[in-house]
């Protein structure tokens, strides 16, 4: 039998490894390598990657292409009882998106030490009690595979 935190921990690797592959898109393409997937229930609701030049957008981050896609999938903005998976830790405009989405529960990779809202420099997600809803945040699934993946994308750009 397979104990809940074990079957936990393997759903949470195999979609950070689904992100991982998005993230190889967005490193492709020549965008900063970060991918998503929004999951309900365990099954793929949306997915993204970083597409601010591709799309001349600076809101096009990988948490948000995720986000928009789930919202045309369930015909909803509001994403309740989701769990979002992405390998960089969100910034302060995802996770500003992420609350007004009603996400339950972010997922990250690597943490993110200039921009991360999820407590390496704010502590948006979930701690910051001035939101009318709290999402659960925590880090490091395939931290290092996550980690390598943006240190190899900019070693090669310099």
């Amino acid at each position: 039998m397979i104990q809940p935190e074990a079957a936990t921990a393997e759903a949470e690797a195999r979609w950070m490894t689904h992100a991982l592959m998005l993230a190889e898109r967005a490193a492709a393409a020549g965008e900063v390598p970060v991918g998503a997937v929004l999951v309900l229930d365990d099954v793929l609701i949306g997915e993204g990657w970083n597409r601010p030049i591709a799309a001349r957008d600076p809101s096009a981050h990988a948490e948000i292409q995720a986000l928009r896609a789930a919202g045309q999938h369930l015909d909803n903005y509001r994403l309740p009882g989701s769990v979002l998976y992405v390998t960089l830790e969100p910034c302060v405009m995802c996770a500003g998106a992420i609350i007004h989405a009603r996400v339950e529960r972010v997922v990250y990779g690597a943490p993110d030490p200039k921009a991360g809202a999820c407590g390496s420099v704010f502590d948006l997600l979930p701690s910051d009690g001035r939101f009318n809803h709290r999402t659960a945040c925590s880090g490091g699934v395939l931290a290092e595979s996550c980690s390598e993946t943006l240190r190899a994308f900019f070693r090669a750009r310099r």
